[in-house]
């Protein structure tokens, strides 16, 4: 089938939707990967002018045009990208012909490129360059894509000829991989609806397009509250915080017309360095209480009513296409399959997570009251906003290892460098560098063409926007312009790394913590997956939302290898490598705080699974997190690492509902992938490497993703090295 989605581009997705899916449904999420023309094709613009629908021109098979960006030009576009893509599945639904793979599959794998440019440009648009304007055209136009979309794939005639290309599948000479298309896009149309009556289908339609106008409220609602700032007037307040931060701090503030004041940004990036360090207990709570209320001030940007609507719609879609609840319907096409799976590997892991907070807490508790006692602070009682600051009190009396000597060696671009250079030494991916050779959407995007070491052919080209700045939503994501695949010609890859790292002050360079550190890795984790993909059939370009985020975890390990640290880690004024006494100290400590770290995503990902796994859903949100939480045993010290109100990752789009305790079921696969790498003699090692290149990263959804996995490491993925690696007990 087609390639298209409608534009729920607001999650970070990894997940390539090469192809227009049997109903909209299966759209949300879409990932923004794109098919570009020729050079030779690409010549010309539009009749109408619009150079959003042009093919895109330039070097690399053509690149898309972010100079030629304008929100004005996104509504005079969309209605002449969509009669293109219904004149191509018409064309299919009209052949006289019998449905074969050929005259069916093939087209509408084909069909859709200039749609496929459309959403690439548009993603864009919403998810790094937003503003009010932005806000009403995608509240204005995502309800309209997403009917559009619903009804065209909803077409009798069209299922007819899938269905019979299905029932003869065996009989027709097709290939494995052509089979797999054929059984997987039947499954699709019917899990979508393709069976339903007339009215039903209406139904159906009407639930996608009022779903898809909340997900882009809740997406403007959460935005509006992450564009608001904490002001600092004495510079006293910020004593404990780094002076580039602090730096930082200032020149937001004064762009934001109060020079003179210190400017705390409600993000992560901007926040999470607040709640580490600063020594005013005050301030720490106020930057704290601010980020996690996000959406939840019962003012004009509070989202828990949205919320409400939101699960209610999809409790009833599930029920309609025959799913008890929204988690069946989301996990049918999952590694896990069902939520009782996932929650099985969810609390074989939050028990021994809670107990080891216990620990944690106790440690903390026990500095805190021997300051008190010292003279040196109030008797206080371990609160959420104290937990960063006093782990690192912690890490200092354990492993007398403070962030704050590690972080001067940890310089953004030259980290950048780094992962580079791992993904050459295991992959033979080459990276050079050709920012101001090829066009950006905001001046500090770094771009670079990517080839391959040993042949010099050209895989793609690597875009990264690693800072925050207003009107960029936030967190951290990946995602791809334009997808490989070899059907229709080989294509190359547009892949982009967006995170939201807060820049240092001009002319100093921007220094990272270890846990900015992980995500830039992580997310280079996806790029190297979709860089490295080889499938010919792009409907077998996607994998399960349960194995993206695998490729992107194990990546994060080579990190604290030696090798990058000792060449990549290098102190920004000296220029001297890390020593390796400290090292030595990271490394020791390399379990430390995980009761936190595991509690803080568990809960999220077992409310997340309690939220959609139920008949009847909840009408009080507040209420629901607050008794979920408290049925669980979530520690007081600590609040989900997403709270419901500003949980994007379920409520922007449809596609991590039901769907965040994928990050744990794919670190059970990284964990025991690494083990594989130990048991061969080390991270470097190429035949492992190899491996785990052509059987896992390669070959898309060629192969059912657990097979795969089993082909690589000869068993399924053992938790017990999940388990191991966090420094919890095994049972062995």
């Amino acid at each position: 089938m087609p390639r298209n989605a409608p534009p729920s581009a607001r999650r970070k997705s990894a997940r390539p939707f090469t192809m227009l899916l049997a109903s909209a449904a299966m759209f949300v999420g879409y990932s923004q990967m794109t098919i570009a023309a020729t050079e030779t094709a690409a010549a010309a613009a539009p009749a109408d002018g619009n150079p959003l629908l042009a093919p895109w021109t330039g070097p690399y098979e053509g690149v898309p045009p972010w100079d030629k960006l304008d929100p004005e030009l996104f509504p005079t576009a969309f209605p002449k990208a969509m009669a293109e893509v219904k004149a191509e599945v018409q064309a299919v639904i009209d052949n006289p012909a019998a449905p074969t793979f050929d005259n069916t599959h093939v087209p509408m794998q084909l069909a859709g490129d200039t749609m496929e440019r459309l959403f690439a440009l548009w993603g864009v648009q919403t998810s790094n360059k937003s503003n009010d304007r932005v806000e009403a055209i995608d509240a204005e136009w995502s309800p309209k894509l997403t009917k559009f979309y619903t009804e065209l794939f909803l077409d009798p005639k069209l299922f007819a000829r899938y269905k019979a290309v299905y029932d003869k599948r065996h009989e027709s000479g097709l290939n494995a991989q052509q089979i797999r298309i054929v059984e997987r896009s039947y499954d699709d149309m019917v899990r979508n609806g393709a069976n339903l009556s007339p009215a039903n289908k209406t139904k159906l339609v009407e639930l996608n397009s009022k779903l898809e106008g909340l997900f882009s409220a809740f997406s403007s609602k959460l935005l509006g509250d992450e564009k608001l700032y904490s002001f600092v007037t004495d510079k006293a307040e910020l004593d404990g915080l780094e002076p580039g931060f602090v730096a930082s701090l200032a020149a937001a503030a004064e762009a934001q017309g109060k020079p003179g004041q210190w400017a705390i940004k409600n993000t992560r990036s901007s926040a999470q360095p607040v709640l580490q360090n600063a020594t005013n207990r005050a301030l720490r709570e106020k930057v704290w209480r601010a980020f996690v209320g996000r959406g939840d001030n019962g003012d004009a940007n509070d989202t828990k009513a949205t919320i409400a609507e939101i699960l209610k719609l999809r409790q009833q879609r599930a029920e309609l296409l025959g799913f008890p609840t929204h988690a069946h319907y989301r996990m049918a096409d999952t590694m896990a399959k069902t939520p009782e799976n996932a929650m099985g590997l969810m609390m074989k892991v939050w028990p021994a997570a809670v107990a080891r907070v216990k620990e944690e807490v106790a440690d903390m508790q026990a500095i805190a009251d021997a300051e008190a006692k010292a003279g040196k602070g109030p008797k206080i009682t371990i609160e959420p906003w104290d937990y960063r600051y006093y782990a690192e009190k912690v890490r200092k009396a354990k492993y007398d290892l403070d962030e704050s000597e590690v972080k001067p060696y940890l310089q953004l671009d030259k980290l950048v460098d780094g992962m580079f250079w791992a993904a050459g030494q295991l992959y033979d991916l080459g990276f050079r560098e050709n920012t101001g050779q090829i066009p950006v959407f905001d001046p500090k995007v770094r771009t670079f063409e990517v080839y391959n070491l040993k042949s010099g052919e050209n895989v793609g080209v690597f875009y990264l926007d690693n800072f925050a700045r207003d009107g960029k939503r936030s967190g951290a994501w990946m995602t791809t312009y334009r997808s490989q695949q070899t059907l229709g010609g080989e294509r190359n890859v547009l892949a982009s790394n967006n995170n939201n790292f807060t820049e240092a002050a001009k002319g100093e360079p921007t220094l990272i913590s270890i846990d900015d550190a992980s995500t830039l890795f992580h997310e280079f984790g996806h790029g190297i997956h979709y860089l490295l993909q080889q499938v010919y059939y792009p409907a077998l370009g996607g994998v399960p939302r349960d194995f993206v985020e695998f490729p992107s975890q194990v990546n994060e390990n080579w990190l604290m290898t030696p090798e990058v640290l000792s060449k990549y880690a290098t102190h920004y004024k000296t220029g001297a490598p890390i020593p390796q006494a400290l090292v030595d100290k990271i490394l020791a400590s390399d379990t430390f705080n995980q009761g936190f770290s595991t509690v803080e995503y568990l809960g999220s990902a077992i409310v997340d699974m309690k939220l959609h796994d139920r008949k009847t859903p909840p009408t009080d949100v507040a209420k629901f997190e607050r008794e979920t939480l408290a049925e669980i045993g979530m520690p007081r010290e600590i609040v989900m690492r997403h709270r419901l109100p500003q949980f994007g990752h379920l409520f922007s789009s449809d596609s991590y509902s039901a769907g965040y305790y994928s990050y744990l079921w794919s670190e059970t696969m990284d964990a025991d992938t690494w083990a594989a790498f130990t048991e061969a003699g080390g991270p470097w090692d190429r035949s492992v490497a190899d491996k785990f290149r052509t059987i896992l990263l390669m070959t898309g959804n060629e192969t059912d993703r657990a097979e795969a996995y089993r082909v690589f490491r000869g068993r399924d993925p053992d938790v017990k090295a999940l388990l191991k690696k966090r420094g919890f007990p095994t049972g062995e």
